[in-house]
Formats: structure tokens, sequence, C-alpha cells
């Protein structure tokens, strides 16, 4: 998930860079594009419902110092794993969802919403009595002004999952996996996607999304896994902040400890890390790539937008990119996004369309 602190003055910035290890050929990067709606990929993970309730400012209550806000609408988004199934389904791709919903009105949103989007929800268990994972978020603006988020309620599952449940999720996302090019792992710490989850599915491309236990999914088989600069952090309990070898470090780590083949770090307005294995151990860690934002270091919302990173990044090496290319396409995949309200999505005309563009600025 990309950190929501990305503050800027609204410089425009290309995903070019002068270290000649880190530049892709567009060309290459739009073939890779042009053959998204030929794959499948299978998402596992924790569904949740992303509810955007918007106000107008009516005046300080008497009963207490805060806002009344005067109701406007109140519009719903997949979220969690169900927001990069989302990402991935706008793109083309047939997606195999395989996760947990409750039999509460959010699920059947949830549900309803992706089955729109053309989703395949026939894995996704509706568990009876359980919770659904909803985020609230409260915007307020006055009239002609823009809204800004004022507070978010969270409501999540009172427990961890049956053992039954998480059977039958594992179950059915073994059964998946196999008809897939790619897994995509989306764990938010809500019990549907789990370590022992990852290890059993035994297929080459798994990738990873991890909130909370980055370092839990060690020898399970994850080939890549995207976390923001913030988790990286919390899984070392140290801090980064402008310490690019601290960065370094902390990444070169990671992806030892995992034995992944690939780790992209989303950093905000400071762009992405991308590191890979040696081909042998003789050989030394690879130096890390650093790639910088796309488009502006002032995003206009950047809820979600580490789902379509890595949702971008999934389909990319499923579709036959190098880890260095699959994180370009999610840097540009990302750099779209945030310019969009609310938990956005983008097509495959936005992200081919972007890249034209790149070719012709470097013409």
């Amino acid at each position: 998930m990309i950190p929501a602190n990305r503050k800027g003055k609204g410089r425009t910035r290309r995903t070019t860079t002068n270290a000649a290890d880190s530049t892709v050929d567009l060309t290459r990067l739009l073939d890779i594009v042009a053959a998204f709606s030929r794959q499948t990929i299978c998402v596992v993970g924790d569904f949740v419902l992303d509810e955007f309730v918007s106000g107008e400012i009516s005046r300080v209550s008497r009963e207490a110092p805060v806002l009344i806000l005067r109701h406007r609408r109140t519009e719903t988004y997949p979220g969690g794993a169900a927001n990069a199934a989302a990402n991935l389904a706008e793109l083309g791709v047939r997606v195999l969802a395989v996760g947990l919903v409750g039999d509460d009105d959010g699920g059947q949103m949830l549900v309803e919403c992706l089955r729109r989007r053309r989703v395949d929800t026939s894995r996704i268990v509706r568990a009876r009595g359980a919770v659904t994972p909803r985020k609230t978020r409260y915007l307020a603006g006055w009239t002609h002004t823009t809204e800004q988020q004022v507070l978010r309620v969270d409501r999540e599952p009172p427990a961890a999952l049956p053992e039954a449940t998480r059977d039958s999720i594992s179950r059915k996302a073994r059964q998946a996996a196999k008809r897939a090019g790619a897994v995509l792992v989306s764990d938010y710490g809500f019990g549907a996607a789990t370590p022992e989850l990852v290890k059993a599915l035994r297929v080459k491309r798994i990738t990873l999304d991890s909130r909370y236990r980055l370092l839990e999914y060690a020898d399970t088989g994850v080939m890549a896994a995207t976390p923001n600069e913030a988790e990286l952090e919390s899984a070392y309990h140290e801090q980064i902040g402008t310490d690019v070898r601290k960065l370094e470090d902390l990444g070169h780590r990671a992806l030892s400890e995992i034995a992944a083949e690939c780790l992209v770090v989303t950093r905000g307005k400071d762009g992405m890390a991308v590191f890979e294995r040696a081909a042998s151990q003789s050989a030394g860690a690879k130096r890390p790539l650093h790639i910088p934002i796309y488009g502006s270091d002032a995003p206009v919302d950047v809820t979600g937008a580490g789902d379509t990173v890595i949702a971008v990044f999934t389909l990319a090496l499923a579709a036959g990119a190098s880890c260095l290319e699959a994180a370009h396409l999610a840097n540009y995949a990302g750099g779209i996004v945030v310019m969009k309200r609310r938990t956005a999505t983008l097509t495959r005309a936005e992200l081919e369309a972007a890249l034209r563009r790149e070719a012709t600025a470097q013409r």
C-alpha cells in the first residue's frame, strides 16, 4: 500500500532516470500491456468495503464542539483484495476471487459490485454471522469547496476465523491457483490470507501485499512482495526517513528473509525501490534500482493506490514482464489512480496513453 503522506508542490516527474540500469523500453511495456487481456489472475485475501459519506458543513453542534454535516451522498467501492480484483477486471483480465465476506449488507454490496465488474465471485465464502470489513470515511466541505476527510470509522471482524472457514478458503484458493497465471495475495490482517495458506498453494508466481506480517511469509513460495516504506519500517522496528542506505539495508534483509525473487518498496512521493535476488549466491546482492514517481507529487487521493500497484505488478509478471518492467508499469498505474478521487481503478487505455505520452516526450 502506498503511504498517504505524499506532499509536494504539484511538480511532474517522469519514470525514466539518468541511471541506465533502471530505465526500460517503453515499446516493450506497451507489448506487455497488450497481453493483459489474455491473462487469468487469482486474487486471495481480505475483501473490504470502502464507504465514503459526503456531507456539507451546516454548523457547529451545541452539544459538543463538532461539525454538523448535512448528508449529501454515500458511495461504496471495493477495497483491499476486492480493490485489487476490481483493478484487474478494469484492465480486461479474467479474475478468480477467493476470500470471505459476511452475510450482512456490506458483504452483499461487495459481491454485487465485483459481479458488475465481471469478477468471478463463486469462490468468495459467505459466512453466516460474519462481519464484512468496512472502512467508512466521512468527508466534509462547504458549498463549492473541495471535500476533506474528517473522520474514518472501521468495522472489523471481532474474532479469528473458524478453522472450517479457513479450510474452505484454502481449498478454494488451491483450486483457483491451478487455473491462473499468477496469484495475488492481499493480507489486511482479517484472516482470509495467511502464510499457511500461501505455502499450500505451490504455484510459481505468487505476489504479496501484507500490511502487518511481511516477514511471516518467509519460505512460503512468495515470488515478490510490494510493501510500502512504513510497512518495511514496521517489520524491523526501524526508521528510514531520508536515509537511503537504511532503506537499501532493510530492503535487502527483507528480500533475503522472505526468500523472494523481488521486493518492490513503494515510497510515496519518492517513487519505488526495486530489490532483486542475484542469479547466484556468489554474485552477491544486486544493486537496488530507484524509480521516480510518475506524474504529480501532489496526489488527489491515495486511497487504495497500493492495491492498484500490486494488481498491475502481478498482471505484468503473468504477461511475461521482468520484475523491473513490472515495477515500472505499476509505477505508472499508481501515478494515474492517485489523481482520482475515492478508491479508484484504471483502464488499459489510460495506461497505454500514459506510456505513449512518455515515449513522445522522450523523442
